[in-house]
């Protein structure tokens, strides 16, 4: 286990690895914490490991456990392409500073990940270093690593090994982790590669530490209070609980640290509801639909057990939290398409109309809201029968509000096309399956579908701007004219027409030719 300090929010650790596999381990664990800009510093005598420990983390960092990682040590320095690129230098022959520059040090250093061999032969690389790592030899065999790190990599480097911890904790110490796909929260997944009974298998961990407020826009209260996103792992672990009792496929939590914001879940499958080829595949979004149909039908409670701790309250989607949202479009969608921001007339002017909107919403039917429900975020299960079928993995962030939300969600989805045809179809499937029940009126539903689909649609348009002008992520962007065609196709709704007036006289929702094009 790492004996680590924060001090001041620069990591010192000592490590015992007490034979080879051990090395590669933190290889591969310092790889998830490396990102571009780090110079890593590799120190100790000939045969310490420091090859073995650079020869894990650069294939860990390329996702490939036979990457052909040859010694530098004639050449100084290899290359190896990635995002960010990486690259291993091993000065132990290293002539003199001039040598370094020729080599690239710098604008290696600049554009990708460094791995320093021998850096105690040029003192600017020792300099540069954001994580130095010497080995030695152990006083009982194996190595002993003294770590350092700068207030930058340190918080980084110190969560990976914390979760080497935790899933040392969970009897997984020593199983592969492997980066796992991400989305557009500062949330992070790995797989990790176990055995049970003999039979290999793969589970997920989630890295989700509690998010700090950010700061208060609107009564005192940050975005994210107002929004009801979830700031720990607690909504996760609730929802997961009473979704899996209700029987419905959530992933099994098989190790949690609430304080920490580190869960290990079953892994429900990687197949997804599009084709290899990316595009929806009907059946499969079918039994996406009537999935939800049976969760609504199912109603589940507002006051979920919480294991070993205070029940969770999941909190409403109230008409505060849907019109933060919905301002999304206005703060950020509308300055790039007008080129500057929406005036206090025409504040006032979508406030009213979006009030109105939400008044009636009143008479919709509530529920469990999952509130990412499309093609990420669901998961194929082709061995699986009826609801089993479908994996659920994304509902941190779940309140009780207009069912049909996650309804248009779906048959929307912001990731794919769903043609016209196919939506009619979904949301058919839907009403047919909830007709029979008492109380369920499809004209309501109707009603709130239109609405909370245009709800929807004009947050996502905020946001994928967000991503890129706050966040740095434009591949967001891309989705952008497919979800102005949704909204197009939604603001035929007569509830929406006030709405459809306004979008138009902004130029926010699509031209006919692109509406049609979807």
């Amino acid at each position: 286990m790492a004996d680590a300090v924060d001090a001041p929010r620069a990591l010192r650790a000592r490590l015992a690895l007490p034979d080879e596999a051990a090395t590669r381990r933190l290889g591969a664990d310092l790889a998830r914490a490396l990102t571009r800009g780090d110079v890593v510093a590799l120190g100790g005598d000939l045969g310490a490991g420091k090859s073995t420990l650079a020869r894990a983390a650069i294939r860990a960092l390329a996702g490939s456990d036979t990457l052909d990682v040859p010694s530098p040590t004639f050449t100084l320095v290899h290359t190896y392409d990635g995002t960010p690129p990486v690259a291993h230098f091993d000065l132990y022959r290293l002539g003199g500073a001039g040598e370094l520059d020729e080599l690239g040090f710098e604008e290696a250093a600049e554009d990708g990940i460094v791995l320093v061999e021998w850096p105690q032969r040029a003192p600017e690389v020792e300099a540069r270093a954001t994580i130095s790592i010497a080995l030695e030899a152990g006083p009982e065999g194996g190595r002993i690593a003294t770590i350092a790190a700068d207030p930058q990599a340190g918080p980084r480097l110190a969560r990976s090994l914390a979760i080497r911890d935790f899933l040392g904790e969970a009897g997984f110490g020593e199983a592969p982790r492997r980066a796992f796909t991400g989305d557009a929260s500062a949330r992070r997944y790995e797989t990790v590669a176990v055995t049970e009974g003999g039979v290999p298998a793969t589970l997920v961990l989630m890295d989700s530490p509690r998010q700090p407020d950010g700061p208060p826009i609107r009564d005192g209260l940050p975005y994210s209070r107002i929004a009801h996103l979830a700031e720990d792992v607690v909504p996760f672990v609730a929802v997961a609980q009473a979704l899996t009792g209700a029987g419905f496929a959530a992933p099994a939590i098989r190790h949690a640290d609430l304080a920490a914001g580190l869960l290990l879940l079953d892994h429900l499958g990687s197949e997804t509801l599009l084709d290899e080829e990316g595009r929806p595949v009907p059946d499969r979004y079918e039994a996406a639909v009537l999935c939800l149909a049976d969760l609504h039908a199912a109603a589940l409670p507002a006051t979920l057990a919480v294991p070993g701790g205070t029940p969770y309250e999941v909190p409403a989607y109230d008409r505060r939290a849907m019109g933060i949202e919905v301002e999304l479009v206005l703060d950020w969608y509308m300055p790039r398409v007008m080129g500057r921001p929406a005036s206090a007339s025409e504040r006032a002017l979508f406030t009213e109309i979006w009030s109105g909107l939400f008044d009636e919403l009143r008479a919709a039917e509530t529920g469990l809201v999952l509130r990412d429900f499309h093609s990420p975020n669901v998961i194929w299960r082709p061995g699986e029968t009826g609801r089993a079928r479908i994996g659920l993995i994304d509902f941190q962030d779940a309140v009780i509000g207009p069912v049909a939300y996650d309804v248009a969600s779906l048959a929307q989805d912001a990731r794919v096309t769903i043609a016209p045809e196919l939506e009619a179809r979904l949301v058919s499937a839907y009403v047919a399956r909830r007709r029979a029940e008492p109380g369920f009126e499809p004209f309501e539903f109707e009603r709130a579908y239109a609405i909370m689909g245009a709800q929807r649609a004009s947050k996502i348009l905020g946001i994928f701007v967000r991503l890129l002008e706050r966040d740095g992520k434009p591949q967001y962007l891309r989705h952008i004219p497919r979800i102005r065609a949704y909204l197009s196709r939604t603001l035929g709704h007569p509830s929406l027409a006030a709405l459809a007036a306004l979008y138009a006289d902004w130029g926010l929702t699509a031209g006919e030719d692109e509406a049609a094009s979807i």
